[in-house]
């Protein structure tokens, strides 16, 4: 079967409001706080999902999606298991790139900074608020590692729930947060005929300089 199918034509006008600079705080998590409560009262879908890029040794970038969990001024913390695919490319490289794309309010939010990975305690606070099934699906999966069929992951999501059906379930060894401390932050609010409104905080010596960018 050969694919060829054109979708040059599939497209969408955004036309909802304009941002101006005078509408942004000059402290850009000030600004991401106000724009992720506007995405919650719009119901947006997963309003914390955030897709994020690291880069292998060899150059290539892998990308993926995952839920931001905390953010504060010291940056944005997303939690994962630490054998998996991002995490070994963190610890080759610790520069990231975040997206959040909100398309019920044609908004975008990019972030680029390096990760870390943040205390055991906070791990622990976090893991014991998750549900206790998604407790043991931390243990249950070695992220990205191959998989000969889903009954691999059912049989030993069973066997986890069994081992630890009485009592609280501890933090797996291999399972922990990152956070996200920005270089760069950039709003960007779609326009009519292409014409979006780009703003970029930059980090600098004395604070954060804002420039408005081209579509």
């Amino acid at each position: 079967m050969k694919i060829n199918r054109d979708i040059a034509d599939l497209r969408r006008e955004y036309s909802i409001k304009p941002l101006h600079r005078t509408d942004l705080n000059p402290n850009p998590f000030v600004q991401f706080d106000t724009w992720f409560n506007e995405a919650l009262l719009a119901e947006a879908m997963d309003a914390n999902a955030m897709s994020i890029a690291t880069v292998a040794p060899g150059g290539q970038p892998s990308i993926r999606t995952v839920l931001l969990k905390y953010y504060d001024e010291e940056g944005f913390v997303f939690y994962t298991n630490l054998d998996s695919r991002k995490a070994n490319e963190i610890s080759r490289n610790e520069n990231v790139a975040l997206l959040f794309y909100w398309h019920e309010l044609h908004r975008q939010i990019k972030i680029q900074g390096k990760a870390e990975r943040i205390s055991t305690a906070d791990n622990i606070r976090y893991f014991m608020r998750r549900p206790r099934d998604s407790q043991i699906g931390a243990w249950v999966s070695r992220q990205s590692s191959i998989i000969s069929s889903r009954s691999v992951l059912e049989n030993k999501f069973t066997e986890v729930k069994l081992k630890f059906a009485k009592g609280e379930i501890p933090l797996p060894s291999f399972w922990g947060g990152y956070r996200v401390i920005p270089d760069s932050i950039e709003f960007w609010q779609g326009r009519e005929n292409r014409l979006h409104d780009r703003f970029m905080f930059t980090a600098g010596k004395s604070g954060w300089d804002l420039a408005r960018l081209a579509p």
